[in-house]
């Protein structure tokens, strides 16, 4: 029975999940969205774009857009995305801000006193999710 479990548990780790994001929120089709999956605390926020486990960058369609991340281990992940409204590969800043839309897992809104972390961001991905995150414009 002891061997049976382990085997079963060795699967789960092994299994190949798909993650799913839909993106809404967005005020126009310019430019490119990027969204990128993290899986390491401390990694969020991700000023220069380089603490990512995966990322992809996704044309916007109908002020919508959608990306499938394959083949996930089972874990604790967050995602993250900006909409790169010029195209110019990086999230552009303001004073305090940034100038372009950004969205979070597990958050509904972003400022001063809401600052986004891994920790609150992440979630446990055990089978294949689909999540929703709402871009926030400042």
């Amino acid at each position: 029975m002891k061997k049976i479990f382990l085997f079963l548990l060795f699967l789960t780790i092994l299994k190949a999940l798909n993650l799913t994001v839909i993106v809404t929120g967005l005020k126009n089709n310019k430019g490119k969205l990027q969204v990128s999956l993290y899986n390491k605390d401390g990694t969020i926020p991700d000023k220069n774009q380089n603490k990512y486990y995966k990322t992809k960058r996704i044309s916007i369609k109908n002020k919508k857009a959608k990306v499938i991340f394959t083949n996930l281990p089972v874990g604790t992940y967050a995602v993250s995305v900006y909409h790169d409204e010029n195209n110019n590969h990086k999230l552009d800043m303001g004073l305090f801000m940034p100038k372009e839309g950004v969205g979070l897992s597990k958050f509904d809104k972003i400022n001063l006193f809401n600052l986004p972390n891994f920790q609150k961001a992440s979630f446990f991905l055990k089978s294949n999710q689909t999540i929703f995150i709402k871009v926030i414009y400042f």
